[in-house]
């Protein structure tokens, strides 16, 4: 059952926000780089990437301007489908997921904490469909070719577009948003707007 966070409306449409330029994307020249506190780094190409296992999750999305999206279906790769690649060290509880900012591959990452994206409601989605739409691929605006969708106990900030890597992490840190003093938690059920 669907519920509406306080101080949220709900919309059937998909709006777009973001800073920054749209990227444009080179198939030849993308790659996405697992880093940080793990054994070993890893880089995948795209089409390395968009060979791993699929999933198809159903996702409610939560913007902090105050729009909610009820019942968005997106087919991806989970966050824990990319985790079986790599061997964390001891104590790693967040990470950051990087995505292009105005022509820097790795300009642009929201902070969040490991063990809550797990599930199958945490994606690096391609395509989605809606009740008003077929399936369809993400358009650029909306961060193709690969978007992260976070689970809906989080604003859709942390969702961050045209992704570039995931850096893990012993300590929380502040991603882009986060600087400059939204919430590092970001629940939208609590209002967790801004710091």
């Amino acid at each position: 059952m669907k519920k509406l966070p306080p101080g949220q409306f709900e919309t059937d449409k998909w709006p777009i926000l973001h800073v920054g330029d749209v990227y444009e994307f080179n198939e030849d020249t993308w790659d996405f780089t697992l880093f940080g506190e793990v054994k070993e780094e890893v880089t995948l190409s795209f089409q390395e990437f968009m060979k791993l296992p699929k999933t198809v999750s159903t996702v409610d999305m939560h913007c902090v301007t105050t729009w909610s999206k009820f019942g968005t279906t997106f087919e991806g790769i989970t966050f824990r489908e990319l985790l079986k690649l790599i061997e964390l060290n001891e104590g790693v509880n967040y990470v950051q997921i990087f995505g292009y900012y105005d022509g820097d591959r790795m300009g642009y990452c929201a902070n969040l904490p490991l063990e809550k994206l797990l599930g199958d409601d945490s994606l690096f989605v391609f395509r989605w469909k809606d009740e008003h739409h077929d399936w369809e691929e993400l358009d650029p605006k909306h961060g193709y070719p690969l978007r992260f969708i976070p689970p809906d106990s989080f604003y859709l900030w942390k969702g961050t577009k045209w992704v570039s890597g995931i850096r893990f992490l012993k300590e929380d840190e502040a991603g882009f948003w986060e600087e400059m003093g939204y919430s590092m938690t970001a629940n939208p059920f609590k209002e967790e707007r801004y710091r």
